[in-house]
């Protein structure tokens, strides 16, 4: 194995641990719909605008529209709001 190889494989082992520790932070913890705090292409599910219909898609960070679920209790504290966005006017 290279130099090179091996730091990449170094890396790649502690993203994967990394992510798997977060993981283990919510799992079984309540989790909540926080709207308006997930960035661009990081909301969990559609817009309840209509502006998408899919996790990943929003384009706008922040957007009142689209919700992460975060633990229960922290959504104010991100700047959040637990009720969701109205649909706009047609």
């Amino acid at each position: 194995m290279t130099k090179n190889n091996a730091l990449i494989a170094v890396a790649l082992a502690g993203l994967m641990s990394s992510g798997i520790a977060a993981a283990a932070d919510t799992a079984g913890a309540k989790m909540e719909k926080c709207y308006g705090v997930a960035k661009a292409g990081q909301n969990d599910c559609a817009s309840k605008t209509g502006g998408h219909a899919c996790a990943g898609q929003s384009k706008k960070d922040m957007s009142p529209a689209d919700w992460k679920n975060v633990p229960a209790g922290t959504c104010a504290s991100m700047g959040g709001k637990l009720d969701e966005a109205k649909p706009a006017a047609k």
